[in-house]
């Protein structure tokens, strides 16, 4: 069974990429295939002659010592159409890799980052789609209209920032996707405007977003001396107005992030008060926050997004009440997470 070697001499001409690279990924590719035929010898190999293309599957021949004294030829009778369609695989994806490097370069390790643009084009036909086409220096990515906060409106020259979604290459080549949604987005605005995040003093611990409206964060600093959330607000507000700013006024609400649950379920329920949080389920995440009777709808929220925010922060459960409704008459709890005012 024979490989053309031509057409491997060609890849290595106008990519550069060496014959013997390819050969042995086509060997380790084919061994692997060999290794899954029934009564594959352990321990063969598979050789390619570099200039005629021959594929052989040596097999270790042993004596009664399971001692190795030769190898005999093992190649399977149908191993050729193997062979064929595993080298043309492997020419493949050499290509693909070869076209991600040309087309992708350093973007390629840019995954997760943001990164700035000039809004091209609408990327669908007759304007009937809201993906547009972002210029992002060498490259030209994708900003999907699902990856676009639905109260943006974007136009052709504009200046945008966004988030690297996903850097891949699919059968259609190289391609680039950009998200302003994705919470990570808010994540990488803070950590460009405060050193203390860039510099692992201050951590976001947890994020929650609802784009375009509000977004939660909780930090936290090891260094007692760090005032985690005064940093990510920054002098007169400086820090969190520079990311509201780009996030066309979305509102941030930054609290201090606490391993004591009713702490956290209470900070995270800003800018409402709590008097008191009650835990009612640890295993199942459960929790009771009790509020002035007047805060009762700044608890909630608008359509509920507060208190939705505040449990996806927390990862609880969040059950709000008033405090002339609350069920221990404004007794102490052993579970409250709070001090009752």
């Amino acid at each position: 069974m024979d490989i053309q070697m031509n057409e491997l001499r060609i890849v290595e001409s106008e990519l550069g990429i060496s014959v013997d690279v390819l050969v042995s990924a086509i060997e380790d590719a084919l061994l692997y295939a060999y290794q899954r035929v029934p009564g594959a010898v352990r321990g063969a190999r598979v050789e390619m002659d570099r200039i005629t293309g021959k594929v052989t599957v040596w097999a270790p021949e042993v004596d009664e010592n399971e001692q190795k004294i030769g190898e005999f030829d093992d190649t399977p009778g149908d191993f050729g159409r193997i062979a064929t369609a595993t080298a043309k695989s492997i020419i493949a994806q050499r290509l693909r890799d070869a076209e991600a490097d040309r087309v992708l370069g350093s973007f390629k390790n840019k995954q997760g980052q943001v990164v700035s643009g000039v809004v091209q084009q609408n990327a669908g036909k007759n304007g009937e789609s809201r993906d547009l086409l972002v210029d992002v220096g060498e490259h030209e990515a994708i900003l999907r209209g699902e990856e676009q906060v639905p109260t943006e409106h974007f136009r052709h020259g504009d200046h945008i920032r966004a988030l690297v979604l996903e850097v891949a290459v699919g059968p259609r080549g190289a391609s680039v996707r950009l998200s302003r949604t994705h919470p990570d987005f808010v994540r990488r605005l803070f950590e460009m405007e405060v050193p203390e995040i860039e510099d692992g003093i201050v951590e976001i611990v947890a994020l929650a977003r609802e784009a375009g409206h509000r977004t939660k964060m909780a930090v936290w600093s090891s260094e007692s001396d760090i005032n985690a959330k005064g940093a990510c607000i920054g002098h007169n507000g400086q820090r969190v107005r520079a990311v509201t700013t780009e996030l066309n006024g979305e509102k941030i609400d930054i609290v201090d992030y606490d391993d004591d649950p009713g702490q956290f379920i209470a900070a995270a329920l800003s800018p409402a008060k709590v008097l008191r949080v009650d835990v009612l389920s640890r295993d199942q995440r459960q929790a009771r926050a009790i509020v002035p009777d007047g805060q009762t709808s700044l608890a909630i929220g608008k359509e509920a997004q507060n208190v939705r925010l505040a449990a996806k922060l927390t990862g609880w459960s969040i059950d709000i009440r008033k405090e002339s409704e609350d069920p221990r008459n404004g007794l102490t709890s052993p579970e409250r997470g709070l001090p009752e005012e």
